[in-house]
């Protein structure tokens, strides 16, 4: 249920989903340097639900509508589709949708089709009931906070949804004794879906509506840290023990040639490092396994957790500093720290058979979870696995004196 997010470094560029034209409502704004900003999933879905209301109760169609965000400003927006599904007297049925644009932001359903089909039934306690169409998730494990069986709209978009659809029957004059009901669809959610980890989070058939804001912020490192918690949360409410932190998405894979272990063990962490170490330990998770490459394994080995390039590059001479404990040559360790990158430093140690440091790296990675952790460090076993962009596995470690549950067929035996 999350969006998909991951280290813009293992990300290929070509932005999945865009299979429409974008709508103009998004042409206009702009993000500092450029980067522009987009809306969400919720608020394209409230946006096509005015849109198919007013449509229905007016008669005409609707090519633009307002809605209000929750951050409290207005937003304007674009209709792709307004049409009748439906025209049978008293069983009349509007769809209306949106482009969803996410402006400068990586995010898998950016340029989808976000649909609302508008019908009329006998008033319920609820004036306004939200179903679940094609292309939008079921919820079938506890945990992400919305009852299981029903639809993944989440909680601000639901709200959204029904102030949008009831601004727009009190405009109009829906008649008494009327109730409304919402169905939400995106016609190509599922193959979206398979580009996100809802399947992991036991959101089934599609893609998730969601959005606390209503706007998406290009590279919105608060949405993505807040995916991390929930992937965590999901995990520990389905008694998941051990969870997997990875830095970007080939790591994951490599990983799972060597731990088995659940989908739901796995969550792409990118620069949160730290933070996902601590909800393992609000959430009464056992085991953390960090998993990566050079890069970002040299960042956290000196105790930055927070690993995004722009923070901190990564320190070479460390690195050399690490050979040299290794035995590394003097002139090796020149040549080491004059590199210009962790994947070239990592060439270079590979070349001249300097394969300890890499476990070494692993080893301080653990020491260095454990004192974030601090007073709550013996709460979590951490482990560490640095992999090659191949996916050899060069060196691991962990804070137990078992060592990591390593599958036999792996071609590694486990070691503290």
């Amino acid at each position: 249920m999350t969006p998909d997010k991951m280290d813009p470094a293992e990300k290929d560029p070509a932005r999945p989903g865009a299979v429409t034209p974008e709508s103009d409502y998004s042409r206009p704004t702009v993000r500092g340097k450029g980067m522009r900003t987009g809306y969400t999933t919720g608020a394209c879905a409230a946006a096509a639900a005015k849109a198919a209301v007013t449509a229905l109760l007016t008669g005409k169609p609707v090519d633009k509508v307002t809605i209000r965000l929750p951050i409290g400003q207005d937003a304007d927006f674009t209709l792709h589709r307004c049409e009748w599904t439906d025209r049978t007297p008293g069983s009349e049925k509007v769809l209306c949708s949106i482009i969803k644009d996410g402006g400068d932001d990586p995010d898998a359903t950016h340029g989808a089709e976000i649909c609302t089909t508008i019908s009329l039934g006998p008033a319920t306690e609820e004036d306004v009931t939200i179903k679940g169409g094609v292309g939008v998730g079921t919820v079938t494990f506890p945990g992400t906070g919305i009852p299981v069986g029903e639809p993944a709209v989440t909680r601000v978009p639901r709200r959204m949804i029904i102030e949008s659809a009831l601004e727009a029957a009190r405009t109009h004059g829906l008649e008494s004794g009327k109730g409304i009901i919402v169905e939400i669809s995106v016609p190509t959610g599922e193959e979206i879906a398979l580009k996100t980890t809802n399947a992991r989070l036991g959101v089934i058939g599609g893609i998730s509506i969601l959005g606390s804001t209503g706007v998406v912020q290009p590279y919105s490192t608060a949405a993505w840290r807040a995916s991390v918690n929930l992937a965590i949360d999901v995990a520990a409410t389905n008694n998941i023990e051990h969870m997997v932190l990875a830095t970007g998405l080939q790591s994951e894979a490599f990983t799972r040639n060597h731990l088995d272990l659940p989908d739901m063990s796995y969550v792409g962490v990118g620069i949160f490092s730290g933070a996902a170490l601590k909800r393992c330990v609000s959430r009464g998770i056992k085991r953390a396994t960090h998993v990566g490459m050079i890069g970002k394994f040299s960042k956290m080995a000196e105790g930055y957790f927070v690993t995004h390039v722009a923070g901190n590059k990564v320190d070479t001479n460390f690195l050399a500093g690490l050979a040299g404990q290794c035995g590394a040559s003097k002139k090796l360790q020149k040549e080491m720290a004059a590199t210009t990158s962790g994947r070239h430093f990592g060439e270079i140690a590979l070349a001249n058979n300097q394969i300890s440091l890499f476990t070494l790296m692993s080893q301080m990675v653990c020491d260095e979870s454990h004192k974030l952790l601090g007073d709550d460090a013996e709460k979590l076993i951490v482990d560490a696995m640095c992999f090659d962009f191949d996916g050899t596995l060069l060196g691991y470690a962990s804070t137990s004196s078992e060592g990591i549950p390593l599958v036999a067929s792996s071609g590694a035996s486990p070691r503290g």
